[in-house]
């Protein structure tokens, strides 16, 4: 049989189980009987983005099949063979989604099925800047769980995202790697339909970032062709399924490596057969390039192990936690002051100290910088990356900054040989790479001694005084540039964030302060200054000089950006927003949720259903997506009468906010304890429920002008 036909037969198998499924799940629950994905804003994202209709039933799936049939053409041309991968696709799909309408729970541990939508914005940022360099679908059955074993582990240490179908999730098992989300590594399920759950990230990625518009397949597959670095590798037998699946994957854009013998399609279907090249040639087929920083240390070292938690009883050594003291710090120093990668540990390393359990000890960790191009300014930009830099070391956990830095070592860690003069290493050698226009010279200084550690701390906490003082003075008037950033253009094409002193990047990476050394280690790179020049309307925030540069960066997909209003001309959004914005008329105030909280907001809609409005550089006033620590700016709906408007956020987005929010609205109002009178989940969610409390606290949106 040559490869059309299997891959037509393919589509008619997965066309016939889908149509069983169907009857027999119409005839147990009825044609009315909900169907869904969780926490989706996209219905059934695939059927949904490919033809512009959402699946609410049973009876909707009816209509699905007969898409699918007639993407079904027998036609010997390649075109052909690719609808009818697409076809196989959204069979699939239906088969999932009879899984979740008629269980409740139609995925168990080890694997995850579905991908919710709030997790897809959550990769939106190490996609865009390369943390994860691309996506990996890896299919089937490897010769053996050593092989597997070594593949994975190799997309692992290149910070892939990895995500598993079929018996390579017990062979992955049975090598005792560890999986997750967190470490990149993802298992969806043992049916080759569960490949579905990774497809719909890709095109949950089209709708989310790119603005697609549901039912334009022709930019569906040039999206993700072009935005989504993805590729499949099938091992074992392949069967009829797993073929047609993977000329799906292909019409997707996304290439097909196996170590099967098949016709091959230069760039888009591929066999390797030696198990040692099999990672080369899918980063090439997809064009993924792999930046690898080589650091003297004993275990591996990606972005794939930022999440990565170590439990007690998995911990060797651990500092601070509110067990010892723990801080760290950058400092600018001149060049004749710094030796250049001298790395000193003063006090006991973790194998000089007798312990019966855990070794406990203080830490001070000191990065003494020198460079021509160096500012003070950029000492808090750099001391930030110290976290992602430690998290990126396989059997480290680092939490918190400055004087509240908490870290673990893994027992792993520690019989591989990790010790403290590791991590200068490690610090050394990303200060260099990352930040080589500003970092002539980089000396890392690591304490142990209680003593010493102590005595340094004072020198420290003034350092972070000056800087709090330093940033508190830094308002959108004392300055004489903003930034553009188009970092989440390459998924976002329409979107610009315009980042200032009082408001942050919308993803809540990318501060006033980040962008200017953005811009000073890369000239040409994201971040670019805007000069203000005069204000057309400083209630609104608007500047003709951000209107004339996000024009010109969003070729024109936008002309006219406020930066104080939420109503009027609001800021776009890419998607990656750590929180969405709403307007509740009803109690003349905005709503705020955050993407964690997956629960009904008081404007009838999930964080996801409010996001799919306003994602992909589209303006819709009323809602804009923005960080987490804007809420607390003066500048926050600051055309509207400022954070006072805020009537309702979830409690922990609420108690997280709490103490710069109520600092803020008491300087800018004299209101004492405002957060008190913000409602939460715990209290109503309903729009009387929310009234009500409102009018009992006295909320202040209540009697201001009216919005409307």
């Amino acid at each position: 049989m040559n490869l059309y036909n299997i891959i037509f037969t393919g589509s008619e198998q997965a066309l016939e189980a889908a149509r069983g499924l169907l009857n027999q799940a119409i005839e147990s629950n009825g044609r009315e009987h909900t169907v869904s994905f969780p926490d989706t804003a996209y219905s059934l994202p695939c059927i949904y983005a490919a033809t512009g209709k959402k699946m609410n039933c049973l009876g909707d799936l009816e209509g699905a099949l007969e898409i699918v049939e007639s993407l079904i053409n027998k036609t010997h041309l390649l075109e052909h063979a690719l609808n009818s991968g697409l076809a196989t696709a959204l069979a699939a799909e239906v088969i999932e989604a009879i899984k979740y309408a008629t269980s409740d729970a139609p995925y168990s541990e080890p694997c995850t099925g579905h991908i919710t939508d709030p997790i897809i914005r959550s990769l939106g940022v190490p996609l865009v800047t390369g943390d994860i360099p691309g996506v990996a679908v890896v299919l089937g059955e490897c010769p053996d769980a050593e092989t597997a074993s070594k593949i994975i582990k190799d997309y692992q240490a290149k910070g892939l995202l990895t995500f598993l179908v079929g018996k390579v999730i017990d062979q992955v098992i049975e090598a005792g790697i560890k999986m997750g989300l967190e470490l990149r590594v993802i298992p969806l399920g043992y049916d080759v339909t569960s490949v579905i759950h990774v497809v719909s990230v890709a095109v949950r990625a089209a709708l989310i970032f790119g603005n697609l518009t549901p039912g334009d397949l022709p930019g569906l597959l040039e999206y993700t062709s072009k935005r989504v670095p993805a590729f499949v590798n099938a091992f074992g037998p392949l069967s009829e399924l797993v073929i047609s699946a993977g000329a799906g994957a292909i019409a997707l854009g996304f290439p097909v490596i196996t170590d099967q013998t098949v016709l091959e399609v230069p760039m888009n279907l591929l066999t390797q057969k030696d198990y040692d090249k099999f990672v080369a040639t899918s980063l090439e087929a997809r064009g993924i390039k792999i930046k690898i920083t080589d650091i003297p240390i004993p275990v591996s070292f990606a972005a794939a192990f930022e999440g990565e938690r170590i439990r007690k009883n998995d911990m060797f050594a651990e500092f601070g936690g509110n067990k010892t003291e723990a801080w760290e710090l950058v400092i600018k120093r001149e060049l004749s002051e710094v030796e250049d990668h001298k790395i000193s540990v003063i006090g006991p390393n973790i194998d000089e100290v007798e312990s019966n359990g855990v070794v406990r000890l203080p830490l001070a960790i000191i990065v003494n910088i020198a460079g021509k191009s160096m500012q003070e300014d950029f000492e808090p930009v750099l001391e930030r990356r110290l976290h992602y830099f430690l998290n990126y070391i396989e059997g480290v956990m680092h939490v918190g900054q400055r004087d509240m830095s908490w870290i673990r070592i893994s027992k792993d860690a520690y019989e591989k040989g990790f010790r403290l003069e590791h991590i200068g290493e490690v610090l050394y050698a990303k200060m260099r790479d990352e930040f080589e226009s500003v970092v002539d010279k980089c000396e890392i200084t690591i304490v142990t001694d209680e003593q010493k550690v102590s005595e340094l701390k004072s020198q420290a906490i003034t350092r972070y005084d000056a800087r709090d003082e330093r940033l508190a003075s830094l308002v959108d008037e004392s300055v004489e540039e903003f930034y553009s950033c188009n970092l989440c253009q390459s998924f976002a094409p329409a979107h610009v964030c315009v980042v200032t002193p009082e408001r942050l990047g919308l993803c809540g990476a990318v501060s006033w302060l980040d962008a200017k050394a953005t811009k000073e280690l890369d000239p040409t790179g994201p971040c670019q200054p805007i000069v203000k020049g005069e204000c057309l309307d400083d209630r609104l925030g608007k500047w003709q000089s951000v209107d004339n540069t996000v024009s010109e960066i969003s070729q024109g997909a936008v002309e006219n950006v406020t930066l104080y209003s939420i109503l009027e001309d609001p800021m776009t959004s890419c998607g990656c927003f750590e929180c969405i914005c709403g307007i509740m008329p009803e109690a003349n105030g905005f709503i705020i949720v955050n993407r964690e909280f997956s629960q009904i907001t008081p404007v009838g809609m999930t964080f996801g259903e409010l996001a799919s409005m306003t994602g992909g550089g589209v303006q819709t006033p009323g809602f804009m997506g923005h960080g987490r620590h804007f809420i607390s700016s003066k500048k926050f709906a600051y055309a509207e009468g400022g954070p006072e408007r805020i009537v309702w956020m979830p409690k922990e987005l609420k108690d997280y906010v709490a103490d710069k929010l109520n600092a803020t609205v008491k300087e800018m109002t004299g209101i004492e304890n405002f957060v008190d009178m913000i409602c939460d989940e715990t209290i109503a969610s309903d729009s009387e429920g929310v009234l009500a409390f409102l009018e009992e606290k006295g909320h202040p949106a209540l009697s201001m002008e009216y919005l409307m």
